[in-house]
Parts: structure tokens; sequence; C-alpha cells
């Protein structure tokens, strides 16, 4: 429930657009015969930089010099603006149904009293722990490892967050999340995953370096800090035992590389085979108190980690895991518990972690909480408001172009066997793209909701959403339902629905504007757009086919080349070193990688197929300059240094920075901006990866 944490999955098949730190506004001044919002942001270029030496620098280097990050940011950029607009329309969209006499029950009314109730410090901070005491007196009442998997199993959520569905940490000991089978994908299946860390991956424990060494340091410390709020005895005997207790759940868990592995991660195991997989939790307990005790199979994407966190169960001393279900417990809650917990945890997960000195206001949390329990009943207003239907028209007009030169590339292919271009043109057309919103709205009826009770609300919130999911089990597949809100920042492929959302909220300038020269939208949107449906083909989509199914529909020379492709990217990202001592991995960011690379092409494809005649000049810069320029300042953020060693540790997207710097294997790029070969970003046309 905390606002500074997201549990989020690492799990490929969600391919989000992850976009942590999202690009900041652009602006212009008016220039002859266009409109004033041209979109391209003039001043912001450092003419001193050549395009071809640097061309995210070229960009947005004047951006960069004269910006700040705002000190309640781990970082800043066109997401953050674009997000900070949307959540103040959003918050003032709450505001206006908290202040109204809606009727009981109705949504309107519990986006009210929701909203209202977080909003109510003084209320929560007379309750102090009082709303937390049934969780603690069932960890206290702990006697065996039978009682100690009940009260695991009660913990288990459906931890899915689709803002940056390539990362997954959670403060459970698994996570779930209930998705399409990928072997038979007209039915859901439960994934579960590893989890119970505190920090954000098994780096932050095993790394040796002095800098990770001292966060551990702080970690420790901030567990004892959290344990003296509660007025828990012996604190630092027993944030020493949390701390070790789970440097060695860090040592069972799998690697990044690996967990964005599909193939390594699509383990069917059945119910029987968790206890001679992995002994040691006592799995009947475990899974009847997480209400899948009649579930016969399940997806284990871990399962070393699986067997390793289970052993862990049987092995660590019980008075340890009542310590460590203790400050989990105070931790998960921090966002509706008395402030001190709320400052605590950012003071690390905020400020140690990602290096944000200030915590945000308390109604840019309440957004978030209120967003993050009846998400859809807000977006049904947001989009009533600011999502009109024209614009829903002209960016349906541009999905369609671009799938149209996603077609066409496909057609061009000189190394694609005729069997593999067939099957990745019915994969094509049977693309579900949802525009700004979902066909059919979210029903939150059965969502109790009380004014005055911010602790039961985000509780009550919470198994409302893993009840919504475990109902899922034995129904068919809705390839209709979406992941994220329409008024979330960001847009997702999802390979096994074989199906993509571009939420309202990102439908907006400067990432789109119907105002402007079509050229910019292409480079903006149209490259998030491209992106999306390059992920149903980048090295993890191209595993699934028009179902969703994974299965392998490549010929093998197909595929080797694809594969040839793919490592000339790898290299490419590796060569990347925002410090002198970590580099972008160019494994770990491929799937991204790709899809900006084949995205950025099939936009500029598309755009071409939109043009009815010559492209206007703006400002003295052609079309073509237009696009390339839009999209590197899509692109444009600043990031504190802890936060951008967090995201190159951790994260399938590589920095803004070197995303812009995409446009080096596009061969028009260097036509428009007439690169030598003698600047950086040169690439001999042999070199440039051309994935589609």
């Amino acid at each position: 429930m905390t606002a500074f944490r997201r549990s989020i999955i690492l799990i490929a098949v969600a391919g989000a657009l992850g976009l942590p730190w999202m690009p900041a506004a652009i602006s212009a001044a008016p220039a002859p015969n266009v409109p004033a919002s041209v979109g391209i942001d003039l001043a912001g270029i450092d003419r001193s930089i050549a395009p071809g030496a640097d061309f995210f620098a070229y960009a947005n280097g004047t951006w960069m010099k004269t910006t700040e990050i705002p000190p309640d940011r781990a970082g800043y950029g066109v997401g953050a603006l674009v997000d900070e607009r949307t959540n103040e329309r959003t918050n003032e969209l709450i505001k206006q149904v908290a202040s109204a006499n809606a009727p009981a029950g109705s949504e309107a009314r519990k986006i009210g009293d929701y909203y209202a109730s977080y909003m109510d410090e003084a209320g929560i901070e007379a309750k102090g722990l009082q709303p937390l005491q049934p969780t603690l007196d069932r960890i206290a009442a702990i006697t065996d490892r039978r009682t100690l998997a009940r009260v695991l199993g009660t913990t288990l959520r459906a931890d899915v967050d689709a803002l940056n569905a390539t990362n997954f940490y959670t403060d459970n000991l698994f996570g779930l999340w209930v998705a399409q089978d990928l072997n038979e994908p007209s039915r859901y299946v439960p994934f579960l995953l590893q989890g119970g860390l505190d920090m954000p991956d098994r780096e932050y424990y095993v790394d040796p370096s002095p800098r990770m060494t001292e966060i551990r340091a702080r970690n420790r410390a901030h567990i004892a800090n959290v344990l003296a709020l509660a007025h828990v005895p012996d604190v630092q005997a027993k944030a020493a035992r949390i701390f070790d207790l789970e440097h060695r759940m860090a040592e069972a868990h799998g690697s990044r590389e690996d967990s964005v592995d599909v193939k390594k991660g699509n383990n069917h195991w059945t119910r029987k085979q968790f206890d001679t997989a992995a002994p040691g939790l006592d799995w009947r307990e475990f899974f009847a108190a997480a209400g899948l005790g009649e579930q016969p199979e399940f997806v284990v994407w871990q399962p070393s980690a699986v067997s390793g966190l289970s052993a862990l169960v049987a092995s660590e001393p019980l008075e340890t895991w009542k310590d460590y279900l203790v400050f989990h417990a105070l931790e998960h809650d921090a966002a509706v518990l008395p402030k001190a917990f709320g400052d605590e945890g950012f003071a690390f997960h905020g400020t140690v972690l990602a290096g944000t000195p200030t915590r945000r206001d308390r109604w840019k949390r309440a957004v978030d909480a209120t967003n993050g329990a009846l998400g859809e009943a807000v977006g049904q207003m947001y989009v009533q408001r600011y999502f009109p239907p024209a614009a829903k028209a002209r960016v349906e007009g541009m999905v369609r172009n671009l799938i149209a030169a996603f077609g066409r590339r496909i057609d061009n292919l000189d190394w694609m066997a005729p069997g593999t271009k067939a099957k990745a043109k019915a994969k094509l057309a049977a693309l579900k793209v949802g525009v700004g919103y979902p066909d059919r709205w979210r029903d939150y009826s059965g969502l109790e909701v009380v004014r005055g009770d911010a602790f039961g609300n985000a509780e009550r919130a919470e198994l409302f959403e893993l009840h919504r999911n475990l109902g899922k089990l034995g129904q068919p597949v809705d390839r209709s339902e979406w992941v994220m809100t329409p008024q979330t920042v960001n847009a997702v492929n999802l390979p096994a629905m074989n199906a993509m959302n571009f939420p309202a909220a990102i439908l907006q300038p400067p990432f789109f504007d119907p105002e402007r020269p079509l050229a910019m939208d292409y480079g903006a949107i149209g490259a998030i757009i491209g992106h999306e449906v390059s992920h149903s083909f980048d090295d993890q989509g191209a595993m699934f086919d028009a179902r969703g199914r994974l299965q392998n529909w490549w010929t093998p020379e197909d595929l080797a080349h694809f594969e040839a492709s793919g490592a000339k990217l790898v290299k490419q990202y590796d060569a990347y070193k925002p410090f002198p001592d970590l580099a972008v991995n160019g494994k770990l960011t491929l799937s991204e990688n790709i899809a900006d690379v084949a995205g950025l092409a099939a936009a500029y494809d598309a755009y071409q197929l939109s043009l009815s005649g010559p492209a206007p000049m703006v400002e003295g810069l052609t079309a073509d300059q237009q696009f390339f320029l839009s999209f590197a300042q899509s692109w444009r953020a600043k990031v504190r240094e802890p936060a951008l060693r967090q995201q190159i540790l951790g994260d399938g997207h590589a920095p803004d920075e070197y995303r812009a710097d995409t446009v080096r294997n596009l061969d028009v790029w260097y036509d428009a901006f007439d690169v030598k070969p003698s600047q950086a970003l040169y690439l001999a046309p042999g070199d440039r990866v051309r994935v589609w």
C-alpha cells in the first residue's frame, strides 16, 4: 500500500513500454502559419553540439542545463510533466466528487470517500497502529510451521503493476499474477513469482561493491527504525536477523536476465509437485489461506527461487520469520499508518535508493492511492472530460497506418521465408488495439469504501483486486481487459493477449497534439505506438503466435538471422556507460531496444503513408527533422544518480538518453542531419541494426 514502492511483475509477457521517468515538456514560440503549439522546443536545443555527435544532447542540451529536478522526484522529464498535469486534472475531478453529495454506494461516492479518508491525516494519526493490530495478533499467534504457512498465504496478493511490467519486487514472500496460460491462451492460470525482499533486487544484497555495502548498512538501520516506531523491543538484534534472512532470500532469487526469459519462466507445476520440488513450506496451508486451495496447476516463473524460499521457511528460526512478518506488515501499510512510518519508508526507499530529497505532497499520494483502488471508475471521469472522440479517432488512424507500415516492412524483408511472413502477417492482423479506454468498464460494486477508514479501505481494495483476479480462473479469457487505467501515462503490449493498450493520459501534448504537424505526432506518439506494435515481434513477443500461444513459428534460418540482429543490438547497448563503473546491460534491455528500433522505423514509414502532399517546413526544419527531433525530445529527462543506477541494474529499459540515440540505426536520420563518418554516433551502413 506504500506510495513510495510499487509491486510490479518481472515477466516478459507483459512487455510494457516502461517509462519510469518519462520525457519532459516540449513547447515553442509561435511560427508563421503554424499553430502556437508546434511541439518542438527550439530553445531547448543545444546547437553547439552536432546531431551526429550526441543527438540526445543536441535535441535537449539547453533544457538539460537549465532544468532542475523537483525535490519530490527521482527524475524529471516529459513523462513527469505529463504525469503531473494528469494528476492535477485527476485531483480536481476527485475533489469535486469528494465534496459532492453523491448517492451512497455509487462509484462517485466511493471515489470521494476513498480520497477523503486518505487525506485525513489527523484521523489516521489518532488511530495509531490499532488498524494493524489484527495482523500483528495473527503473527504473534504463530506457533509452528503450519501456522506460519497460513499467515504467509494470507499475504499473497495480485502484484501486477503495468506501469513498468519488466520489474518485480514485492514485500510478500511470493507474487501472484493471474493471466493467460502461455501454452493454452484460451484459459487463465496463476503465475507464482519470487518476492519477499525489502530492496528492489538481489544485487542490492549480494553485490560486494562499497556503494552496495553502504546501502545494506542503511537498510539494516531502516529496518530497526521501523520496528522502533512500533515500539518493538530489541530492535537492533531483530533488524540484523531480518536483514540476514532477506540476504539468504536474495541469494535464492533468480537473476534479472533469467527472469525475462520466457522459456525459462514457463514452468507448469501441479499442486502435488510443490511438495516434492519445493519442500519446506506447508503448501496446503499456504494455498488454502491464499484462496487457491482447489487450484490444480500453477506456472512457477523462477522454480529455483520458489524452492529456495520454501526451504528457508523450514530452516530459519520461527521467531525470525515472525519478526520479518511484523516489519513487512509495517512497511507494507506505511502509507495509511501514522506519518512517521511513511516518512521513514520514504527516507530509505525514496532518498537512499532513489536520491529523492522530498516526499511528494499528500494530495498526490492520495490521487495515486485512489487510482490504485478505483482506477477505472476514476478513468471514466477522466476520459469524459479530457479525451474527446476526435482525439481517439486521430490516434486510431495513426494506429492503422502503423500497422499497415509494419505489414509492408514484413513483406519487404529479404531474409524471411514466405511461411514465416504469412504467420507474422496473421499475428499483425489479429492484434487488438485499445485506444484511450477499455471497451467495458470494471465493476466496483463489490468494493466497500468507508469514509474515515483509510487503512480498511486500502486493505479491502487489495483483497478486492485479489478476488477479482482469482475469479478469472476457470472463466473464458477476456482479451478486452485493460491492465492500465485511462489516466496512466504509459502504454503496453500484451503478447499473450496479442493486444495493446494506449491510455488516454499519454495521448496529450507533447506526445500527441492534433493541432500540430503530423510529422511531430508520428515522431513522438507514433514511435510509441510503433514500439508497442514491435513488441509483438521482439525477441520475446516473436515467440508468441497470433493466438498468444508460446510457440515457435520461425524457420531455423529466420530465427538465426533475427537473433544475429539482436546480438548486434546487445553489443551496441553494452557500449553505453552512464558511469565509469556501470554500463547498460544490452541483454537485459534487448526487448525494449528492439522495439525502439523497429518502432521508430515503422513510425517513419507510417508518416510517409499519411502524406497527401509536400510536408510543411516549421521554423526552418524539414519534416524529417521535425520527426526525429520530436522523437528525441520525447525522451528528454534528468535522473538522479541513485535512481539511474537502480534503473540500470534492474529495469528492462535503457536510460532515456540512449533510447533517443536509437536514431543512429535509421538511414534517413543520417540524411536529415548530415551526419558524418567522423562523428560519434555514426554507424557504417552494415552496422546499423535493421530488425524488421
